[in-house]
């Protein structure tokens, strides 16, 4: 097991988790209802993606 020679300041130690930080989810708009989701995954207000209806009528 690796074991450091010797010890990193706090600054050091801290500056390495700089972007660490978590980020905001990127969200797109429906083309169909206008309501933000995920992108490349289909509406769960709607059922549409890509411009069409991807959950049959049964489902809804």
């Amino acid at each position: 097991m690796a074991v450091p020679r010797n010890r990193h300041s706090n600054a050091r130690k801290n500056s390495k988790r700089a972007h660490h930080a978590k980020k905001e989810k990127h969200v797109a708009s429906c083309s169909n209802c206008g309501k933000m989701h995920l992108p490349h995954r289909m509406c769960s207000f709607c059922g549409y993606y890509g411009g069409r209806s991807v959950l049959s009528e049964a489902q809804e």
